[in-house]
């Protein structure tokens, strides 16, 4: 979903894909791709490319996983990330733009108004 440029990003509203599974595991997330598709099944062949991915999050990132639930903004869990790591999160809002644009191009979220 495109963006309109008059639109906030901060008002948005991250929902998790419910095709990605994902994991906790002594606070840090991993996400599990399944690769299918006729493509991703050459290449498993081929290149003897595993059947599922595994995308280990950084500290942040796995903070802020848990928090996408369609209902915050990201403003709301921009709020919650300065609580929780302070000055070291700098520049909180960039980063976390940057993260969710990531995260929604790879299908891994979808954003809603």
């Amino acid at each position: 979903m495109r963006k309109k440029q008059t639109e906030n990003y901060l008002d948005f509203r991250p929902l998790r894909s419910d095709k990605i599974a994902w994991s906790a595991d002594n606070g840090q997330v991993t996400l599990e791709i399944e690769n299918k598709g006729f493509w991703n099944r050459l290449f498993q062949k081929l290149l003897k490319k595993p059947p599922v991915s595994y995308i280990h999050l950084d500290e942040m990132g796995s903070f802020v996983w848990p928090l996408i639930d369609g209902q915050r903004t990201v403003s709301e869990i921009g709020e919650a990330v300065e609580g929780h790591f302070g000055d070291t999160a700098k520049p909180v809002y960039e980063r976390l733009v940057k993260f969710f644009q990531i995260l929604e191009s790879y299908r891994f979220v979808s954003m809603s108004k």
